[in-house]
């Protein structure tokens, strides 16, 4: 019999930054990964504290990226690797309007420190209005870290790299398997649909895609383009341009409509030739009022959730991966903007 004091079910944002609360707090735990690729693995890594419809910021923008930036500095320290890429989002602009807009709001409390006054032009893509840079923007390595961490998780012991079975989970005797637990953190994403403790959680499916594309003639820059979507080298001969957000069409395959909108946006800012190698597509888990979901089952208090990273998965996780520790570990109380109980289902 193992005994550890927690069990983790998951191997996205929320999964992996909770990891890091137990390893930096000398925690014991075993980490359940089915090996399938989540909505986290798929995406961007954009790490961004502007809304760039609109021109606005988010709650605890700031302290967010701020506590990123130690998080993955701690990380570094385990893999020896640095997964935070120092590129900033450069935005074009529709129309004149827009650059007016962003200056407006540049002047704000809130934006100032993130909405860049200077304008300029990028070489090689349309942009005839011109691009506002993001301050404090940046991108996550992707595949390095979901490569990297896991494999350093295994190293130790950590990573049980099986599909969790939910039906030899004993509630009453805190054990799985083998396992015997003091607390147990499902952070599944919309993976917790299959979970019988929390699978009625407001939680609704955001289908994104984005495509791997070759281009004709690379750009030589070394920062994020946004227009509609996000574009920024992957590697030497790949550039990643995505992703869509689809309510609707959620069936587990590739969309074409969702394919040829990215290729439609590609092509209104790329005027040379290019090639799709690669399409993906991942499901985001959202809630209604664009903030995550923490906290325990109303009848087995040591069962908790973590869920509803939305589109912000990176600076979700690894901030509100704190929250939740401190919480269990504490009884710090969770705030109420991001407390499960804030929703009756």
């Amino acid at each position: 019999m193992k005994n550890v004091e927690y069990i983790i079910v998951g191997d996205g944002y929320a999964a992996l930054f909770f990891a890091h609360q137990l390893i930096k707090n000398n925690k014991s735990f075993a980490l359940f990964s089915d090996g399938r690729k989540s909505a986290s693995q798929v995406s961007a890594g954009i790490i961004n504290p502007v809304v760039l419809k609109k021109f606005t910021t988010f709650w605890k923008a700031q302290e967010q990226i701020d506590f990123l930036k130690t998080t993955l500095a701690e990380i570094e320290k385990f893999t020896k690797k640095n997964y935070l890429v120092d590129e900033n989002i450069r935005r074009i602009f529709h129309d004149e309007r827009e650059k007016e807009l962003w200056l407006k709001k540049s002047q704000t409390e809130e934006l100032k420190p993130f909405l860049s006054t200077e304008f300029s032009e990028i070489e090689g893509v349309k942009n005839p209005f011109g691009t506002g840079k993001v301050e404090q923007s940046a991108r996550l390595d992707v595949a390095g870290f979901f490569k990297d961490f896991p494999n350093f998780l295994e190293e130790r012991g950590h990573l049980m790299r099986e599909r969790f079975d939910y039906s030899k989970l004993d509630p009453l005797k805190n054990q799985y398997r083998e396992i015997t637990f003091e607390n147990i953190v499902f952070a599944e994403g919309m993976g917790v649909t299959e979970n019988p403790y929390f699978k009625n959680i407001p939680l609704n499916p955001n289908k994104g895609h984005h495509i791997r594309v070759k281009l004709s003639e690379n750009l030589q820059n070394d920062f994020t383009i946004k227009k509609k979507h996000f574009l920024f080298p992957l590697n030497e001969h790949l550039h990643f341009y995505g992703g869509t957000y689809d309510r609707e069409q959620l069936h587990h395959k590739i969309d074409d409509s969702a394919i040829e909108q990215l290729i439609n946006g590609l092509g209104e800012i790329y005027m040379r030739d290019f090639e799709v190698v690669e399409e993906h597509f991942g499901f985001r888990p959202t809630v209604r009022d664009r903030r995550p979901l923490l906290g325990n089952h109303s009848e087995f208090q040591n069962f908790y959730v973590f869920n509803g990273l939305g589109a912000r998965g990176i600076l979700n996780g690894c901030f509100f991966a704190e929250v939740l520790f401190r919480h269990i570990e504490n009884g710090d109380e969770i705030p109420a903007e991001v407390d499960l109980k804030r929703f009756d289902f």
